[in-house]
């Protein structure tokens, strides 16, 4: 038995879920966003299993040239833009589509321009349109284009693109309204527009522009609250699995972990489950949440250590030692887990520990998550 967690990675969940980002916006192209290595699904594989993506989106320049090293050909965009003359370099000589949110950066390009021959500079103009985080406010959209266009043809600007802050709260009103804001001055400029995150894709129209960035939605994660991912169509792309290491029979008030801070109610069998926060599961999960054995939920019990958690079997009295452990995935939504630890899908899936062992299946009969114990 090989008690080492791993993170099963099923591509064709995600081209699943490719699909579905294409019959909700069927006129837009699509950025596949896989930055932070494809949200924990490793982004080579992903890419490689994305062929019906017209470009992908990655959050900084090292991971655009990450992907020209894997011998990606697509359009790629740096959606945080370049930091420096270093970055810009490496974006240009990459042939990187760069998103441009600040003064200073129109300050890189022109230097850049100055000191350069082509390829030219393909940039995206990102709007602040209500997320004030990064982006060129509306006001100083003009002079800022006036400033590129002075330098083509070494600058290309190629389009207009937002992001959207409360697309998640269908009755959130910002959204309409960043939408609309962001139609207008594309209208004025003359330019391709790109709004719709995974959020703005599956619930709201007015997003799905010319360019769509699906995120969370490709790897199976709902973006919408309250909403499951499983009635909005969505398959998980990541289940994470270990094995029951050990069952414990415990005594009425046995503590259970570091600082006792479960004592047991009766006479009960504890299992141990061979992951940890050292792997990336969460040490602040609480007791009582889900890990499934069996196809039945099971609660954890006590603290999360570093290389093992504790789970109450009294439902399961059939568990044996080897039996498979779904912490996340198939047949137990990553939602529910974030739910129950106080945080979002997208944080469970992107910190996955580099020694958990990763497996890339191309479709549902790869996956072993049916088993019970290990063979």
């Amino acid at each position: 038995m090989n008690p080492v967690p791993r993170a099963l990675i099923d591509l064709g969940a995600i081209r699943h879920n490719l699909g579905l980002v294409r019959r909700h916006a069927p006129k837009s192209r699509i950025w596949a966003v896989i930055k932070a290595d494809a949200y924990g699904h490793g982004m080579e594989a992903v890419a490689s299993s994305l062929k019906g993506a017209e470009g992908f989106a990655v959050a900084r320049v090292a991971e655009g040239r990450r992907l020209r090293d894997h011998g990606v050909h697509k359009p790629i965009l740096v959606l945080e833009g370049p930091i420096d003359a270093t970055d810009l370099d490496a974006a240009q000589d990459a042939g990187l589509e760069i998103a441009l949110h600040q003064a200073w950066q129109v300050d890189l390009i022109e230097a850049a321009a100055r000191r350069r021959t082509p390829p030219a500079v393909r940039v995206w103009l990102k709007l602040d349109t209500g997320m004030h985080r990064i982006g060129i406010l509306p006001g100083q959209l003009s002079p800022i284009c006036a400033r590129l266009r002075r330098l083509e043809p070494a600058v290309s600007i190629v389009g207009l693109m937002t992001h959207l802050a409360n697309a998640d709260d269908a009755d959130d009103p910002l959204t309409a309204g960043q939408c609309e804001t962001a139609a207008a001055l594309a209208r004025q400029l003359g330019l391709p527009l790109s709004i719709g995150n995974s959020a703005g894709i599956l619930g709201h129209p007015t997003a799905r522009t010319d360019w769509v960035r699906p995120g969370i939605m490709l790897y199976g994660g709902s973006p919408l609250l309250g909403r499951d991912a499983a009635a909005l169509g969505l398959r998980p792309a990541m289940t994470l699995i270990s094995r029951l290491m050990a069952i414990q029979p415990r005594d009425p008030g046995d503590p259970i972990g570091y600082g006792g801070t479960y004592r047991c109610p009766e006479s009960m069998p504890v299992g141990v489950v061979a992951v940890g926060y050292g792997d990336g599961y969460p040490r602040h999960a609480p007791t009582g949440t889900p890990v499934l054995i069996r196809g039945q939920r099971a609660p954890i019990v006590g603290r999360v250590s570093m290389d093992m958690i504790s789970v109450d079997l009294r439902g399961i009295p059939d568990a044996e030692v080897g039996d498979q452990v779904i912490l996340w995935g198939r047949g137990l939504p990553v939602e529910d887990v974030a739910a129950n630890v106080g945080t979002i899908n997208y944080e469970l899936l992107c910190r996955i520990s580099p020694r958990v062992a990763v497996e890339h299946l191309n479709g549902d009969a790869d996956s072993p998550c049916h088993e019970h114990k290990a063979r």
